[in-house]
């Protein structure tokens, strides 16, 4: 099968970052899925592993990918979920080969249904930011169905694009996003938040200009070390702090003290990494995600077309990613 995948930890301006080359395809477990890959979505995920994940010891080529939407080709000998022929989407596990391939095995725990009313490509852009803004949202800060204000940081992105739609959804909360730029801000207004302000500026000041005293939950999606003193003073005593990005400098945790603010990390991959009890809530979760899809309550979030899967393509949207500036989520489709 037709594959990208590196083995060596390299800048993505290098001819080598990602190769296209032929692997043979998966062995399915008695859990698992095989899949025939359509489309995928590139995540900050995917030039991490790039970058930092030790390549495999023997030499061997490491596929990345923890985005896709396609068709079950093969099932397991446990599998009770799904059959060949069901379109399926998921965000995978860090543990396995990834999903830049025409074929991927996948446990079928991680997997729910794809939405009927989506095609290959939208559907790809959704599964792992909806996985992460859904248990961030609603494991972690307990908003579903709760009143307050939700700063978002770094709205626009491909987690805070979902994350929006979400919190309109599924709670009664007043929606903050943060966005640099004209279009972006734009993108998070038309996506649902009620205020945009720029992260380029003070953040407890920006709020106060647009009326907003405090806010009660803050998800901090990106530079969380650089807004981090200005989410401890915006937030309400009492108030809840999320985040998913990995801080360059240790955060004070003494700041919270006074306010009583609570902290909460959130990585979508833990059930998987760990193999936990509830590892089967994220397939519940997509299925979720897919009902309120199909009824026109949630959209996808693709923001980019990069077309063909190959080397060349990631490594534009590898570029794109490091550089800051992606709006949404950038998708692949078809070998």
């Amino acid at each position: 099968m037709k594959a990208v995948a590196f083995r060596q930890n390299l800048p993505v301006e290098h001819p080598d970052s990602l190769v296209d080359i032929d692997l043979a395809r998966p062995e399915v477990r008695e859990h698992d899925l095989l899949v025939r890959i359509e489309a995928v979505a590139v995540n900050p995920v995917d030039t991490k592993v790039r970058r930092f994940h030790a390549p495999p010891a023997d030499g061997s080529w490491r596929v990345p990918g923890w985005d896709a939407a396609g068709v079950v080709e093969a099932v397991g000998d446990q599998v009770s979920r799904f059959r060949p022929g069901d379109r399926v989407w998921y965000a995978g596990d860090l543990t396995r080969q990834g999903s830049h391939a025409e074929y991927q095995a996948v446990d079928e725990r991680l997997v729910g249904r794809m939405p009927e009313s989506l095609g290959f490509a939208e559907a790809a852009a959704l599964p792992l930011t909806a996985i992460t803004a859904w248990e961030l949202l609603f494991d972690r800060l307990q908003l579903r169905d709760a009143e307050g204000r939700l700063l978002v940081v770094g709205a626009a992105g491909g987690v805070g694009s979902i994350m929006i739609q979400l919190a309109r959804a599924l709670s009664r909360v007043t929606v903050i996003g943060t966005a640099s730029r004209p279009d972006t801000a734009a993108w998070v207004r038309e996506l649902g938040a009620h205020h945009v302000i720029d992260h380029r500026r003070p953040l407890a000041e920006a709020l106060r200009e647009a009326g907003i005293e405090s806010v009660t939950h803050a998800a901090s999606l990106t530079h969380t070390d650089q807004h981090y003193a200005q989410i401890v003073e915006a937030l309400a005593p009492q108030g809840r702090l999320g985040l998913i990005d990995d801080p360059a400098h240790p955060l004070d945790v003494l700041a919270l003290k006074r306010k009583s603010l609570s902290l909460h990390w959130e990585l979508m991959f833990t059930r998987s990494l760990y193999r936990t009890d509830d590892m089967a809530e994220q397939g519940r979760l997509l299925d979720q995600v897919a009902d309120l899809v199909d009824a026109g309550r949630l959209r996808s979030t693709l923001g980019e077309h990069y077309g063909i899967i190959n080397a060349a393509n990631l490594k534009r949207a590898h570029a794109l990613l490091e550089s800051g500036r992606a709006r949404g989520k950038i998708v692949l489709q078809g070998f």
